[in-house]
């Protein structure tokens, strides 16, 4: 393998310059702020802070609250990333079956992608409403009286199924097109071996997807970790209360509504720690079962 080759050692620096100034801005400086704000209670009025050491983990440890929404948190990661992921593997694979229409209907279930994560809130609203929102009138027509923000329950059903609504497209580009790339003759020698379509999916089709679906893995719970903030914050309606909401929420909740930046600092900390043991989890055990062709 040729190696690429520099006639001075400050070129590659200077190419890498411009990324690693964005790292530093953008998430080292902030992070590095947070950790420092963490050990601090804040006067409301920015008067100053009072250092406290490690008393806002210690509040948070201990409130129920923050255990509640660390509970959900985990529940609505794991509802988001399953459905999100095989709702969007069976779309790729009656797409990638399809001969006629195949298209129109790819493009039908991509234009979702365009959604803000804003905008797929609102339109949950709209799906939701307690007058005459068209979901809720399906679920009294069952017996169940659905109630946006009213309701616990149906508020976290609510957020789910938009997560998933709002995920699913970008699932489905990555799964079609690793379903297009497996060779043809692969396909046809899985036909000749085994005339079970479901077999030949589980035995060749779904390894084959593995490195694809590791990496929606890690994009998809990165996802409802994080970029559903737009979805839950819209439907919510400002006005959290005994609503459900996720720890990425409630930081945003305590530190820009309460005042409280001491304890939304060390909830950020906790949260970043969280996903950094995730991602080692994730790259240190599950790839290693993941073999690349």
């Amino acid at each position: 393998m040729k190696r690429a080759g520099f006639t001075t050692r400050w070129l590659p620096i200077l190419l890498l310059l411009p990324q690693l100034s964005i790292i530093a801005i953008f998430f080292y400086w902030p992070a590095a702020h947070a950790v420092h704000s963490s050990f601090y209670l804040a006067d409301p009025f920015g008067f100053g802070a009072t250092y406290v050491g490690v008393d806002n983990y210690a509040d948070l440890a201990g409130s129920s609250e923050y255990l509640k929404v660390a509970r959900f948190t985990l529940i609505f990661t794991l509802l988001v990333t399953f459905f999100s992921l095989a709702l969007a593997l069976l779309l790729a694979v009656k797409a990638d079956n399809i001969i006629r229409g195949a298209k129109s209907y790819r493009t039908l279930l991509m234009w979702v992608y365009a959604v803000a994560p804003p905008v797929a809130g609102f339109i949950g609203l709209i799906m939701f409403n307690q007058s005459w929102g068209p979901l809720t009138e399906a679920a009294r027509a069952i017996g169940w009286d659905f109630k946006l923000g009213v309701n616990f329950n149906d508020t976290a059903t609510a957020m789910v199924l938009v997560a998933v609504w709002k995920q699913v497209p970008v699932n489905f580009i990555f799964f079609l097109s690793g379903l297009q790339s497996i060779p043809k003759p692969v396909r046809e020698a899985a036909l000749i071996d085994n005339r079970s379509a479901r077999g030949r999916f589980w035995d060749v089709t779904f390894p084959l997807l593995a490195p694809t679906g590791f990496f929606l893995l890690i994009i998809n719970i990165t996802y409802a970790l994080f970029d559903t903030f737009g979805v839950i914050d819209t439907m919510v309606k400002g006005e959290p209360g005994n609503n459900p909401m996720t720890l990425v929420y409630k930081v945003y909740v305590d530190g820009f509504r309460g005042n409280d930046m001491g304890g939304s600092s060390a909830q950020s900390v906790i949260l970043m720690l969280l996903v950094l043991a995730l991602t080692i989890f994730q790259f240190r055990l599950i790839e290693r079962r993941i073999h690349y062709t």
